[in-house]
C-alpha cells in the first residue's frame, strides 16, 4: 500500500474523516458534502501522529533546503510543531487575523528577513487561509519553499489557487486515494463511488 493510501486508511479507521454519501454534512461555508475531515483527530492516536509525523518529515524533503517550519492556526499549528520538532527546525504559526490586543501580531514565534520557510497545513479545500498564510510570511520578508498538508480534497479552485500565488503545495493524501481505500475497507459502496466522484466535480 502507497504511502497516500496508508494515511488515508488511517484517517478512516480513527474517524478523522467521515464519509456519508446518503446524509451529507454541512460545512461552515454552507456546502452540504458527502465527506466531513478533522485531521485534529491525529493528535489523539500516538501510533498514527508518529505514522503522519515521519511522512510529513520525508515529504518535507521534496522542497528542498528550508530553514523553519510556519503553521496555519488553529489546525496546522500542531502538525507544524511535530515536523519542526522532528527537524530540529525552528517553529513559528501564522494567525488568520491580527491578534486583537498586545502587540497584535499575525505571525506568533521568530521569523527572520531572508529565511526559507515550509508552511504547514492539515487540510487544503479552496487553498484560501494557506496561500493567505504564505502572503503574510512573504510580507516579513521570508522565502516560502511551499505548503505541505495531510490530506487535500483535489478541487480545481485549490490548484489555481496555489498557481496564482506562485507557490508549490504537496499533500500525504487526497480524496481519490481515500475514495479507493474507502470502497476496497468497505467503508462505501462501489455505487458510492460514482456519487462521491460526482459530488467533487461540481468544483472543477
Amino acid at each position: 500500500m502507497d504511502v497516500s493510501k496508508k494515511i488515508a486508511k488511517h484517517l478512516l479507521q480513527i474517524k478523522a474523516i467521515k464519509l456519508n454519501p446518503q446524509s451529507p454534512f454541512t460545512w461552515a461555508s454552507g456546502i452540504e458534502s458527502p465527506i466531513y475531515c478533522d485531521n485534529r483527530l491525529v493528535l489523539s492516536y500516538p501510533d498514527v501522529r508518529k505514522l503522519v509525523k515521519k511522512e510529513l518529515s520525508i515529504l518535507a524533503k521534496e522542497f528542498g533546503e528550508f530553514d523553519a517550519v510556519s503553521g496555519v492556526a488553529t489546525a496546522g499549528i500542531a502538525h507544524g510543531m511535530l515536523l519542526a520538532d522532528e527537524l530540529k527546525k525552528p517553529f513559528s504559526y501564522v494567525r488568520s487575523k491580527p491578534k486583537g490586543h498586545g502587540r497584535q501580531n499575525l505571525i506568533e514565534g521568530l521569523v527572520e528577513q531572508g529565511q526559507k520557510v515550509i508552511v504547514v497545513e492539515d487540510l487544503i479545500s479552496t487553498g484560501g487561509s494557506s496561500v493567505k498564510a504564505v502572503e503574510a510570511l512573504r510580507d516579513r520578508g521570508v522565502e516560502v519553499v511551499g505548503v505541505l498538508a495531510i490530506f487535500t480534497y483535489g478541487f480545481e479552485k485549490a490548484v489555481k489557487t496555489f498557481a496564482d500565488a506562485n507557490c508549490l503545495f504537496k499533500t500525504l493524501s487526497n480524496y481519490d486515494d481515500l475514495i479507493e481505500t474507502a470502497v476496497e475497507l468497505n467503508y462505501v459502496s462501489d455505487s458510492d463511488r460514482n456519487m462521491l466522484k460526482k459530488w467533487r466535480q461540481q468544483f472543477a
